[in-house]
């Protein structure tokens, strides 16, 4: 569910609209909601922000007072030293308040920035693990990780490109047009006026024809990772077919279109600061030439030519990095726009308004006609109905595709069904919230994926927060402690990037381990001990057989020899269930299933013969 530690109105709600805006305020529009919370904090940083320009700018109104002060005429009687000291004063006091101002800005608002990335970051994450697992199918999950990345490092970006550099430039901007217009003649402010239309009319232009180049660098940037990292993550098929030449060829044509695209990014970037330079190259002489004249005519003093001078230098120089500045936020806008568009997924599958928690009352779990597809021209089940009492086993057999897993599934609420109805103690599970579902339900996957983390910390993940003891005594009862107390570092041993330390065994009793430790009143045994050797299947049959004890248990298999006790056998082909009993009454019906049965018992046999 969604937290609401902050007080601030919140984003657009997962179904709302996630189009881009149409311009750089838009994006900024979006994180209004998340700087109201932090409104005064941000209002005493502007004011500080204004003080350290209203500051900068008086620095050289301070220089042209100690220049004329210093421009002494001859018989003049005045000291030489009282009055341009008391200005050094104030110019140094100027200088030190602009830095004083400046951080004292930073330090009120570079928190208010982290905390709203950090906070959109959290709601991004949030409402990912929140989505369905159609969505979760169909991503690619390192894209979605690097827009959550990039959307929470352009968040700061832009609040800091605006707070630190847009907002001072326009503040710096209209005191010194202010101030020009007030001291001296009309061309002055004129002049300056012209040559910040013409920069920055130049800088957008240029930038945006950029914009392609810095693109195509981007594009083949990534290509060429992505081609790096394959080629490393299949070393071992690359060393077998001794495809190095191959590998390094592919990569090499993408680094030579990187090279093409970095150059030409260059080159236009070049072009650009020579622009920019000529422009403000002509307007500061032009500033200059107008103020000679002035002190030539006696109407502007030696101090007004070096006030002039100085204003332009201080006010040109934030310019020079408009263009870096410009690329930089659109580049934001849009990395913000892919996290806020997560944000705006659908969640497939959402609680029901109010729903209370599932009331449990040992775990009796019915199917009731239930039909199903993942795609709506598809369907997986086809009027599937049969009843799990409590504390009992009922096994689900068949051939691959028959929709033996999209049962455990449709039972988690991985997805909703399209007909009929699933409950559980008489409860659609439609009803519930979805975290007391799953509270309720272990399950034992096929294919067992790990956290890059301890052996210790993937089995208590089971139930967090478990003693050392509880996590050894369900390493017991999975046949795995022993294996896990003979390796050098014990229960802290790490197990690699999705368990790849442990062989495909280690990985499934760790499973098993997790799920006996969470004890939770309904089980599910997906292939439970497909990775297992013959003698440990056995042992670890005995110890699922303990866990089942008085347990609800839906047990999907292949092997029919692991199911043979279950108090029910559901035979599934193509989607319906076309036989239901014991494991005796099944034999005795000479069907499918006793067809498989003896189909797997002579493979068996031969594979003992072989041995």
């Amino acid at each position: 569910m969604r937290r609401h530690s902050l007080t601030a109105p919140a984003p657009p709600m997962p179904g709302a609209s996630a189009a881009a805006p149409k311009s750089e305020w838009g994006a900024l529009r979006k994180l209004v909601p998340y700087l109201w919370q932090w409104r005064w904090r941000v209002l005493v940083a502007l004011g500080f922000l204004v003080a350290a320009k209203l500051a900068n700018v008086g620095v050289p109104l301070v220089l042209k007072q100690i220049v004329d002060a210093l421009d002494l005429k001859p018989g003049d009687a005045r000291s030489a030293l009282v009055v341009p000291v008391a200005l050094l004063v104030a110019y140094g006091l100027l200088r030190v308040s602009v830095t004083l101002f400046t951080e004292l800005r930073e330090f009120l608002f570079y928190p208010v920035a982290a905390r709203i990335a950090r906070r959109v970051s959290l709601e991004a994450f949030e409402h990912l693990l929140s989505l369905s697992l159609r969505f979760h199918l169909e991503r690619q999950t390192g894209g979605v990780s690097r827009d959550i990345e990039r959307g929470s490092k352009a968040i700061h970006s832009l609040l800091n490109y605006t707070i630190y550099n847009i907002l001072p430039t326009l503040v710096e901007m209209a005191l010194v047009i202010s101030l020009l217009s007030a001291k001296f003649d009309g061309w002055f402010a004129a002049i300056t006026l012209s040559a910040l239309a013409l920069y920055i009319a130049f800088t957008v232009s240029v930038t945006e024809w950029r914009t392609h180049f810095r693109r195509a660098m981007n594009e083949q940037d990534s290509k060429a990772s992505t081609r790096a990292v394959d080629a490393l993550l299949n070393y071992e098929t690359v060393k077998v077919f001794g495809n190095e030449a191959f590998e390094r060829s592919r990569y090499d044509e993408n680094l030579q279109r990187l090279e093409q695209a970095s150059v030409k990014s260059q080159t236009s970037l070049s072009l650009l600061n020579l622009g920019q330079s000529l422009i403000i190259a002509a307007a500061v002489v032009l500033l200059v030439w107008r103020a000679t004249l002035g002190v030539v005519q006696g109407s502007m003093t030696l101090g007004d030519l070096v006030l002039v001078n100085a204003l332009m230098i201080q006010l040109y120089v934030p310019l020079n990095f408009l263009g870096v500045l410009y690329r930089e936020i659109k580049q934001s806008t849009i990395d913000m726009e892919k996290m806020f568009a997560l944000l705006g997924q659908h969640r497939e599958v959402a609680d029901a308004p109010d729903a209370p928690p599932l009331q449990q009352r040992g775990g009796g779990v019915r199917f009731e006609n239930v039909r199903f597809g993942y795609d709506t021209d598809r369907e997986i089940l086809h009027g599937v109905s049969f009843e799990i009492p409590a504390g009992r086993t009922v096994a689900v057999v068949g051939p691959s595709g028959s929709g033996k897993s999209t049962l455990a599934r449709l039972l988690f609420r991985f997805y909703d069904v399209g007909e009929g109805r699933i409950s559980i103690d008489g409860q659609d599970i439609r009803a519930i919230t979805q975290k007391s579902l799953r509270q309720a339900i272990g399950i034992v996957p096929q294919d067992t994926v790990l956290f890059n983390d301890t052996v210790e910390y993937n089995i208590a993940y089971g139930r967090p927060g478990a003693g050392r003891s509880e996590v050894e005594a369900a390493a017991r009862a999975a046949h795995i402690h022993a294996f896990i107390a003979s390796t050098p570092r014990g229960y802290d041993t790490m197990v690699g990037e999705r368990g790849l330390k442990l062989s495909g065994g280690e990985k499934q009793r760790v499973a098993i381990a997790r799920t006996l430790l969470k004890n939770p009143p309904l089980l599910i045994f997906d292939e439970a001990t497909s990775a297992l050797d013959s003698a440990n299947e056995r042992a670890i049959q005995e110890e699922l057989r303990s866990a089942a004890q008085n347990k609800t248990a839906l047990v999907i298999a292949h092997r029919l020899s692991t199911v043979a006790d279950a108090h029910q056998i559901l035979v599934m082909e193509q989607g319906r269930i076309v036989e239901r009993g014991t494991h005796a009454e099944l034999l005795a019906l000479e069907g499918r299933y006793a067809q498989m049965w003896r189909l797997q018992q002579s493979g068996d046999e031969e594979r003992e013969i072989v041995a």
